[in-house]
């Protein structure tokens, strides 16, 4: 199961496509009993859609289930950033200034370019804000989450500016943990993480 939502988090897999099980056999080289027991779960996750006559799809949501699962996952992303302003450790906090460079480094000599790379520090970016909170169960219920979006998230990258605007918040929010300020981090988080409606329909549309 594991490395089905790799695949998922690298973009091998995005949403709407069909789980078709010799290629995955093939491409992950386990047995068919294993993955068949890995693709119940991710079924009972939500990660994966049994259609009448289809066969099983990579879950993709409509306008209406994108916004509600939005909804839910900037409060929790919100409330990873203000766990962490209270609770994170110095050397972690160097860490996470770390991949703030290096969003801003690829912001500035890349620019608009190698919006999958960008994606790659951003993922870095909010699994350490994640896993400053102190809160597994927080971290694995936003990785659940996001996993239903990422393929929305890294297709935003393709936008114009949208890689300096994201990696700028990085830094404001980076700079509210390091100075504790919980509430104002959260909530800058909150901001960094939502679409507006127009921009979620784009989306929808852009990925068919």
């Amino acid at each position: 199961m594991n490395a089905i939502l790799s695949g998922i988090d690298r973009g091998e897999l995005n949403p709407g496509d069909p789980i078709d099980e010799n290629a995955l056999i093939a491409k992950y080289e386990v047995s068919r009993t294993p993955l068949r027991e890995a693709l119940l779960r991710l079924e009972a996750m939500g990660l994966i859609l049994r259609q009448p006559r289809k066969g099983a799809v990579l879950f993709k949501p409509t306008l209406e289930e994108f916004l509600a699962i939005l909804e839910v996952h900037a409060r929790l992303e919100g409330q990873a950033a203000g766990l962490a302003a209270r609770r994170i450790s110095a050397p972690a906090g160097a860490q996470l200034m770390q991949i703030v460079d290096a969003c801003d480094t690829h912001a500035r000599d890349k620019g608009d370019g190698d919006p999958d790379g960008y994606y790659a520090l951003n993922l870095e970016f909010h699994k350490q804000v994640g896993e400053a909170s102190g809160n597994p169960f927080l971290l694995d219920m936003i990785k659940m989450n996001a996993r239903k979006l990422l393929a929305y998230y890294r297709a935003r990258y393709a936008y114009p500016d949208a890689i300096a605007q994201s990696a700028e918040e990085h830094r404001q929010i980076a700079a509210l943990i390091l100075s504790h300020k919980a509430d104002e981090a959260e909530a800058l988080m909150v901001r960094h993480v939502q679409f507006d409606r127009v921009t979620v329909m784009d989306l929808l549309a852009k990925l068919g």
